[in-house]
């Protein structure tokens, strides 16, 4: 842990939490840091990855975005694990629905993340690995939905490179695999944290569906899945 601060996190060793909320979208780091952590301090804002840590019913928590795609949420999360000593990482993200039944606000917890980025090559293991979520986290995230009430889905996710594919019905051939919806990070989150043996968890709230052609604003996937949120705070 002496490589920090890193050349992307500008904390010190100590002001991060073991358990780290994250977001793509940096702002909806700094929401979740002023409506769920009591007295959040900010850490970070190299490069606007804005940064909290701060208390949540007694929890040291930290909260912080993590940039859009693999490259990015890799370089985050490998800093947060190996350089930080954090032990649990639960993703809350904004993802498109392949599934029929699922409709905006719904959650997924995706316990597999099915990937088409080449991010596993580093390891040169002999096969394909598995991408998976810590199952006690999955268990606990499915419970507390429970609880609350609201629709929610488990099960496998894509993590894709591509946003604007040239192939727009691409989708489909994952959809006849049974994969739930796509979202850009969750596999290399589940990679890094198999690496260095600790935790991760993506949970995820549909914005849209390539089904019904539906779409969430900019402002509500910013400030609006609190749902997911409630969840990925009361399991960390």
């Amino acid at each position: 842990m002496a490589q920090t601060p890193t050349p992307h996190i500008g904390a010190q060793v100590g002001e991060i939490a073991e358990k780290v909320i994250m977001a793509g979208d940096p702002l909806r780091a700094k929401f979740m840091a002023e409506n769920f952590l009591e007295n959040p301090v900010q850490y970070n804002s190299v490069r606007g990855m804005l940064g909290y840590t701060g208390t949540y019913k007694g929890k040291r928590v930290s909260v912080q975005g993590h940039g859009m795609g693999i490259p990015s949420i890799g370089i985050y999360t490998y800093e947060l694990y190996n350089f930080y000593g954090v032990k649990s990482i639960i993703r809350t993200g904004s993802a498109g629905a392949y599934h029929p039944d699922l409709q905006l606000g719904d959650i997924v917890i995706g316990v597999g993340a099915c990937t088409d980025s080449n991010y596993a090559a580093q390891y040169n293991l002999p096969g394909v690995f598995s991408p998976i979520a810590d199952f006690d986290l999955a268990r606990a995230a499915v419970e507390k939905a429970e609880t609350m009430g609201v629709e929610y889905k488990v099960g496998n996710i894509l993590s894709s490179d591509v946003f604007y594919g040239d192939d727009t019905q691409r989708w489909k051939q994952w959809q006849k695999m049974g994969v739930l919806a796509v979202e850009m990070e969750a596999a290399a989150l589940y990679m890094n944290a198999a690496r260095s043996g600790n935790k991760a968890l993506c949970i995820c709230t549909i914005s849209d569906s390539l089904v019904h052609g539906t779409a969430c604003s900019a402002e509500q996937r910013q400030t609006s899945f609190t749902n997911m949120m409630e969840i990925a705070f009361d399991i960390i």
